[in-house]
Formats: structure tokens, sequence, C-alpha cells
């Protein structure tokens, strides 16, 4: 969970070079990358689930 999410926070200062962003260019530098963005939700959801499942660490 932690790692995602700092992994997003991480695409920040970086410049978008692939997907729809790209085509903005230096004005994507400080906006947080979406795919990362939604990864990591993705993965605090499965996080979630297994917690309320009992799931094993």
């Amino acid at each position: 969970r932690d790692a995602a999410r700092a992994g997003a926070l991480a695409t920040v200062p970086l410049r978008a070079r692939k997907g729809r962003a790209s085509y903005l260019g230096e004005r994507s530098i400080g906006h947080q990358d979406p795919g990362a963005t939604s990864s990591a939700l993705l993965f605090d959801a499965l996080a979630e689930t297994g917690d309320a499942a009992g799931g094993a660490e």
C-alpha cells in the first residue's frame, strides 16, 4: 500500500513521456501521473479486501 502511494507521489516532478499527458510536455511536470494514481488505488482496494476477508499477510 504505502509503496504504491509513494510511487504515485514520486511521479509529480517527472515529465510525462508516454500516454495522453505526453502531449503536454513540460506542462506535465508538477502533476501526479493518473496511471500511477489509479494503480495505487487498485492496490489499496485489494489490500482492504484482503484485510476484510481475513487474508494472510
